[in-house]
Order: structure tokens, then sequence, then C-alpha cells
């Protein structure tokens, strides 16, 4: 087995030699302290050479070598899920690049792992991007560090009733059950009020900041910029600013945790951050990534063709 790492760090990569499935699990099995090990130092772990053809092969695969899977429930992003624990990743127009982010960071709860595998990798482009959460850390403005951890953030959604711009809560929450809706926000403490047109507006707060659920060690781990819709670029930005009377009235939007104004300029310094740690390792067939989604944000580059790529989350 050859053994590469990114001059960065992630993801350490793991050169094996097309083995099948059953192959894989009992590999992995007896190098598991290996792998969690490398997993933590680096942040994302990527095998190399495991046939893995198919939806139903990856989640055997995955549902092998992982428990606690978590549903996609009060997901911001449009996906499909295909069978059992498996989804599609973010289903956004492959023209765009889906900026970095760690996966339901502004949610209550959160995957500690994520699973990945490319069954069609695009014809250009397609990547799916990385980026070690403690280097964005130790990059970023020392203030805005410390505003963040001392105020925390604040995220805003908007989600219509069956018609409209952006998720519907049915979709969001895979409910039709207003009911069981509240019951949901009220155990994750989120505040929720419902609007005339049957549309519902949620506010969650999130540190922002947090420390490793093994480690201990400080991450950036949150959404600010995929919130804030700065970010999709200017002409669209002044374009909903005529549409919506408020900020608050976006699909998505953020403040800082007390309701303070995070500004263009202060998003447009964790975009440039951020992209400074970003990283575009090529998918190929025949793949698995495993990412520590709190050690490791991720994103995806736009793409031509045809591109297919599977995603599984767990505790």
């Amino acid at each position: 087995m050859k053994e590469t790492t990114s001059k960065i760090g992630l993801p350490k990569s793991f050169q094996l030699h097309d083995l099948k499935p059953d192959e894989f699990i009992t590999y992995y099995f007896e190098k598991e302290k290996e792998i969690e090990d490398e997993l933590l130092l680096s942040g994302a772990v990527k095998f190399h050479g495991v046939q893995i053809e198919s939806i139903d092969v990856f989640q055997n695969i995955v549902n092998s070598i992982a428990t606690k899977f978590l549903s996609y429930i009060d997901g911001n992003s449009p996906r499909t899920k295909l069978t059992g624990n498996v989804y599609t990743s973010t289903e956004y127009d492959k023209t765009q690049r889906i900026t970095m982010h760690n996966e339901l960071s502004y949610s209550a709860k959160w995957p500690g792992k994520l699973f990945f595998s490319c069954i069609q990798p695009a014809e250009s482009g397609g990547e799916t991007l990385l980026a070690d959460s403690r280097e964005i850390l130790s990059l970023m403005d020392n203030d805005l560090v410390k505003e963040v951890e001392s105020k925390g953030v604040m995220y805003i959604r908007n989600l219509h009733g069956g018609k409209g711009m952006g998720p519907s809560w049915q979709d969001t929450f895979e409910t039709e059950s207003k009911d069981q809706l509240e019951e949901y926000c009220k155990q994750y403490n989120i505040e929720y009020e419902w609007k005339e047109d049957n549309g519902l507006r949620l506010r969650q707060k999130s540190k922002g900041i947090v420390g490793h659920r093994t480690s201990g060690e400080k991450v950036w781990f949150n959404q600010i910029d995929q919130f804030h819709p700065y970010q999709l670029g200017e002409d669209l930005y002044e374009a909903m600013k005529a549409i919506f009377p408020t900020p608050e009235d976006f699909p998505s939007y953020v403040t800082f945790g007390n309701g303070d104004v995070i500004s263009e300029e202060l998003v447009s310094e964790i975009l440039r951050v951020t992209q400074k740690a970003t990283i575009a390792p090529a998918w190929n067939k025949n793949e698995l990534l495993i990412v520590d989604n709190e050690l490791a944000s991720h994103g995806r580059n736009s793409y031509t063709g045809n591109r297919t790529v599977l995603v599984s989350m767990c505790e």
C-alpha cells in the first residue's frame, strides 16, 4: 500500500489494488485505528482502488463501516435521497461553484463524518473541494474571529409553503405536518414564525467556532458566506435587494448572534481566506472519500458533462 499526502495535509491517500467491496470492508476493519488516526490528523482520507460501481455497492460499504446515520432533515441544499442512507451531492447548477461549508453547521445537529464516492466523474471540473477548518481559523482575521466567538451567528431562513424561491418547509423537514415541524424546532431551539402565505421563517443561533468533538481543537465551523447573498455575485445580490423588502426576507440570510449586521466586506474576507486554504483533488471512479465534517469543509467546482457523486452522513 502506497500512501501520499497533499502538501497541506488533506486528504490522506491510501492507494489500494482494485479491492472488491468485501475485501475493502475487511481491510478497513484491519486498519481502522490507523485510518481513524489519519482522519483526525488530516481531516479527510481517500481510498483509491475500491470497486464502487453502483449506489447499492456504496451503501453496502458505508453501512458496513459506519453506524448512527443522519438524515438530511433541516438541510438547506437541494439533494435527492436515493436509497437508505445515500443521497446525491448538492444539486446546484453545474455552472455554479459551491462555496466551502461544513455540512449542517448552521443546524443544532450535524454529521461527524461524510462519505463520498464518484460513480460518474465530470468531463471537466466537478472536484469535491476541501479545506482544513483549523487552517481557515488560523488564517482568518483575528478581530473577526473574536467577534464570531463573542457574538455567535444567527442563521435566518425563509421557507415557502409550496410555491416560491428556494426550498419549501415540507421538503426541508420531510413532513406535511406543522405540528411535527414545530416540535422539531422546539426540541432544537429554533425560533419559528408562520407567515400569512403558509411560508415559514426560521432563526437559528450557532457558535460559529467550535471545539472538535474528540480532540477539542478549535475549528472555523459555520456557513456565514453561504447564507449571505453577497456570495452569489453583485448582480444577483442587487436583484434580490430590489425584490425583497428587507434582508431578513431573503431565502437565507445571516447576522451575528446578537443581530449585528455582517457586512459584505466581512463576507468577502471569509471567501478570500477560505479560498486560500482550498484544494481541488480530482475525482476518479472507484474511490471512497471520508471527511471529518468538523475538521474539513467541502464544496464543489463547476463542471461540464454529467457527474454523479454519492454522499452518506453519520454521527
